[in-house]
């Protein structure tokens, strides 16, 4: 799905030029669920938001299904963006303004869905992340979790090809925590391909791959141990 070859970003100023990354080079395939870890600077962010086209690399080359991005001007950027990928924010990002239904409906009216199958996805969504009895509420009457939630929901009603989370449970106790990694496990039972950002090891321990990052470089890649037995570990605990 995802090619990444000699991928580098460069940061320049009037006196200063920072590598945020340095030829990073990742191939991510259908039904993959990658967790990408490294200290604070090491270039994950900076790394997905390339990924999630919200940012341009200097060089090198990114393949999305065998379609170069680098390049591609804002417009085209944008539709590949609107149509193949959802986004998952350690802040929620939900509009306080709109209703649960309201914010989960927005990207259907961005891509121009018709009112009718608006009304059935949402629904449809909403059912399945549990969230339906909160459809009328507005985001600051919703707990962490449940804004979550709504905003994983909100990710997947355009039924994206690739989903891509930021610290998904950054802001959430360990409880809620849990509840939105088992959420995204599920999913990718299901098939969904999911990059994920964490600081988190127990939470990388859900994904199928652990790419660590170090000064904008690509350090190891590991297939996850703790995968295997997650679910079944208590759910009151940190484990990061």
């Amino acid at each position: 799905m995802i090619t990444i070859t000699n991928l580098s970003k460069v940061y320049k100023t009037e006196d200063v030029q920072t590598n945020a990354l340095n030829e990073v080079s990742l191939n991510i395939k259908k039904g993959d669920f990658v967790a990408i870890m490294g200290p604070s600077g090491c270039g994950k962010s900076t790394f997905l938001n390339i990924l999630g086209l919200l940012d341009s690399a200097t060089s090198g080359s990114y393949k999305f299904e065998e379609t170069e991005t680098i390049g591609l001007n804002e417009r085209k950027k944008s539709d590949i963006r609107k149509k193949n990928i959802g986004f998952i924010f350690q802040n929620f990002n939900l509009i306080d303004e709109l209703t649960v239904f309201e914010n989960i409906e927005l990207p259907l009216i961005y891509n121009g869905i018709a009112s009718s199958e608006r009304k059935q996805r949402v629904e449809e969504i909403m059912e399945k992340i549990n969230i339906a009895h909160r459809a009328k509420h507005y985001p600051q009457q919703l707990s962490g979790g449940q804004q979550q939630r709504a905003a994983v929901a909100r990710a997947l009603v355009t039924r994206p090809k690739l989903i891509l989370a930021d610290e998904p449970t950054g802001n959430l106790d360990s409880t809620n925590g849990n509840e939105v990694m088992n959420l995204l496990a599920e999913l990718h039972r299901e098939g969904s391909t999911i990059v994920m950002v964490t600081h988190s090891s127990y939470d990388a321990g859900y994904a199928s791959k652990i790419v660590t990052m170090k000064d904008g470089e690509i350090f190891s890649e590991t297939h996850s141990e703790q995968r295997k037995d997650i679910f079944e570990k208590a759910d009151s605990k940190n484990f990061e």
